[in-house]
């Protein structure tokens, strides 16, 4: 199967984000935890849950920039910036709560 230009990089990016899940897991367990808490949260307690939550998923975001990031560095830039474009949709495909950090 042939790929164009523009999905050259969904295997690879596929490849990392499995890698990441699996290795940081308790990262992404700690966002959905998060995101419970908030759903689950009486009127009161929303506002702290939900910056509960944001921390949760601005670790997730960090973790997942490490990673783009430090491959990125390997490439010259062209293959660089279209690399970091397909990693960031797919991983906002995965997780949309990273929307709001990728």
């Amino acid at each position: 199967m042939s790929f164009s230009r523009r999905d050259r990089f969904r295997d690879l990016v596929a490849r990392q984000l499995d890698l990441v899940r699996r290795d940081d897991a308790e990262l992404w367990e700690a966002m959905d935890v998060a995101e419970q808490a908030y759903e689950a949260a009486e009127r009161e307690e929303a506002e702290e849950r939900y910056g509960d939550y944001l921390l949760a998923v601005e670790a997730c975001a960090d973790r997942l920039g490490e990673v783009r990031d430090g491959y990125a560095r390997t490439l010259a830039d062209d293959p660089a910036s279209e690399y970091r474009e397909s990693f960031d949709k797919s991983a906002v495909r995965r997780w949309k709560a990273l929307t709001i950090e990728l």
